[in-house]
């Protein structure tokens, strides 16, 4: 088993519950554990500002699917949540997952990079992450999270109700 991190974000259709069905939907994959789970927080979009809020969190999955066998099982969450993938990056989502960090593999696939590139400079994904990985995490390119931390602002960033991360039961049926 190797411990993947996984971002969650939503702007659409009641994003908290958009959050707790995905939540769910990890904690049912096959060949995996959902270990953790970050607090939520609500934060600006990225790209086009005509567009609400978003809601974020950041899981822990302890897993043995292999890296682009749990991306495929990310996408069939998504679009179980109905997620409609469109040519313009950054407009409003239903759900949105991301693999950030897998163990300590270095990936650069076509469909796949890791470390998720930029989360460096998404304070969306490095409060969250910092609240569930080790104090000590050092990514696998060699960045310590507490370095990214001390350069990425918490500005932006609200933090929701720590009672706001419960799992709700969800039916997604993914190949």
């Amino acid at each position: 088993m190797e411990r993947v991190y996984i971002g969650l974000g939503s702007n659409l259709a009641d994003p908290q519950q958009q959050l707790r069905g995905a939540l769910q939907a990890l904690a049912e994959l096959s060949q995996s554990n959902l270990a953790a789970v970050s607090s939520l927080y609500a934060s600006d979009p990225l790209g086009p500002a005509d567009q609400p809020r978003y809601v974020n969190a950041v899981a822990a999955l302890d897993t043995s699917l292999a890296p682009l066998a749990l991306l495929d099982a990310l996408q069939c969450i998504e679009l179980a949540q109905g997620r409609e993938r469109k040519a313009k990056r950054w407009g409003p989502r239903t759900l949105d997952l991301d693999m950030l960090l897998f163990g300590d593999r270095l990936i650069d696939e076509p469909r796949l990079k890791v470390p998720h590139y930029h989360m460096q400079a998404r304070a969306f994904v490095l409060y969250p992450l910092a609240e569930i990985a080790p104090a000590e995490l050092v990514l696998a390119d060699g960045r310590r999270l507490t370095d990214l931390l001390a350069a990425c602002p918490f500005s932006g960033l609200e933090r929701l109700s720590s009672d706001s991360v419960t799992v709700a039961v969800t039916n997604v049926t993914c190949g």
